[in-house]
C-alpha cells in the first residue's frame, strides 16, 4: 500500500507542474503533430498512402461527384 501511495504522490505532482506550467504559458493545447490541422492541412500524418479509412472516404467522395455529375449531364 506503501507504494502505491507514494506513486499516486509523485504522479500528482507531476501532474500539478504540467498543469502550472500550461497556465503561466497560456498556449492552447495541441496534439503530438503541434496542431497540424490549424494550418488548414487536410491530412494529419506523414504518411506516403493515406489509410483505410482515408481512402474508404476518397472513394466515396469520388463517387458521390460522379453522380452529381451524372445528375447535371442528364438536365442538359
Amino acid at each position: 500500500m506503501e507504494i502505491f501511495i507514494i506513486t499516486f504522490v509523485l504522479m500528482l505532482i507531476v501532474v500539478t507542474i504540467m498543469s502550472v506550467g500550461y497556465i503561466f504559458q497560456k498556449k492552447k493545447i495541441k496534439g503530438s503533430c503541434g496542431g497540424i490541422s490549424d494550418l488548414g492541412l487536410e491530412k494529419i500524418c506523414d504518411c506516403d498512402e493515406p489509410c483505410d479509412k482515408r481512402k474508404e472516404l476518397i472513394k466515396r467522395l469520388d463517387e458521390q461527384q460522379r453522380e452529381e455529375e451524372l445528375i447535371n449531364i442528364k438536365n442538359i
